[in-house]
């Protein structure tokens, strides 16, 4: 493995960055209306607690950049226990919101540990995958001991109850887990039973069989279960080609639930528009196809499925939340990244996006 850095890859860079900028002008402008008023009384309530987690994050970024991304080889079996842990401890004492028992409160803050179990599981799973990849093509020695590493996770996950984080973790170790070289068979089989789970998961729970009626059909309850996806839909289309203009919004006012956080695409796509939404868009492309390269280039299998892991987790969260507000999936409780508020999520995908470049100063 060569021990010589070069520079960090200079498109994530700008990829992230860019991102992280529009997200706190956005996140301002569709916050403003409800944050004028009690009990925040200050329109820029939610857009200074996003700036000071984008710094944190930034910090975060910088620092995990210039931490060789070996070293979390070592810690990765303590940092998912660590995950494991705050995951029970969410449980017991954690803050119930939106009917999702998923936030620890610390001061005037709080932190969502599923975003560290998907780190967590990222680092770890990147280690074992590594380690045992000859095992991978058996399904008792590789494949079942590999699932089982974000299984428990996200059955933790599944007792807050948080559906749209435990989808990201487990779609992410897929990725990861079929990158590995784990065989196509063994995942059909396990797909049609993946797929009969997640089927009972949603009939055990009404509000899930409510979200899927929503979904296929949002105008049958346009004041309940459908309210959000037609809400949304009303906003990305008069924002036509070019949008209504920074601010100028209509939806935000009190319309579109919470449009600075999971439905913060709605507003981008009401105000600027066709040309502003393609735009975003296409910066996480490019955000995807060089996290891609580095996972590609990366020096040694860790550092592959490591780059492979965190780039993979932004891409489904990505493609989640779009599907979400354009009514092409179900409404799951996924934030877009970089861009809807939320101090842990933002923070968490900096300090990803910190050690994927690290991975690519390594890349040969």
């Amino acid at each position: 493995m060569s021990k010589v850095r070069s520079a960090p890859d200079f498109m994530i860079i700008f990829a992230t960055l860019f991102l992280l900028g529009i997200g706190i002008v956005m996140v301002y402008s569709a916050s403003a209306i409800v944050a004028q008023r009690a009990p925040f009384n200050d329109p820029y309530f939610f857009a200074k607690r996003q700036l000071i987690f984008a710094i944190l994050g930034i910090t975060s970024m910088y620092v995990m950049m210039n931490i060789d991304y070996w070293v979390w080889k070592q810690w990765a079996k303590i940092g998912f226990l660590i995950s494991i842990a705050l995951l029970v401890v969410v449980l017991i004492i954690g803050i119930e919101v939106n009917g999702s028992k998923s936030w620890l409160g610390i001061g005037a803050f709080g932190i969502q540990p599923g975003e560290f179990a998907k780190l967590g599981v990222v680092a770890f799973l990147a280690r074992w995958l590594s380690d045992n990849q000859k095992q991978i093509v058996l399904f008792r020695k590789g494949l079942a001991p590999a699932l089982a590493i974000p299984v428990v996770c996200f059955g933790l996950i599944m007792l807050q109850p948080d559906l749209g984080t435990g989808t990201v973790l487990m779609g992410t170790a897929v990725v990861m887990i079929f990158a590995a070289g784990a065989r196509i068979s063994h995942f059909i089989g396990l797909g049609m039973i993946g797929v009969a789970g997640f089927v009972g998961l949603i009939l055990s729970a009404p509000y899930r069989i409510k979200r899927i009626t929503s979904f296929l059909d949002p105008w049958q309850d346009p004041l309940g279960t459908g309210y959000q996806i037609i809400q949304s839909l009303y906003a990305i289309g008069p924002g036509g080609l070019f949008g209504l203009g920074l601010g100028q919004s209509r939806q935000k006012h009190y319309y579109l639930p919470e449009p600075y956080n999971d439905f913060i695409f709605s507003v981008i796509a009401e105000e600027l528009g066709f040309v502003g939404g393609t735009l975003v868009l296409l910066v996480f492309l490019l955000l995807l196809w060089r996290g891609m390269r580095t996972a590609i280039m990366a020096p040694d299998l860790y550092g592959s499925l490591l780059a492979l892991g965190i780039i993979g987790m932004i891409a489904i969260q990505v493609v989640i939340n779009v599907g979400v507000v354009t009514g092409m999936f179900p409404v799951t409780g996924i934030t877009l990244p970089f861009l809807s508020y939320g101090g842990s999520s933002l923070t968490l995908m900096l300090t990803g996006v910190g050690v994927l470049l690290n991975i690519s100063r390594f890349s040969r």
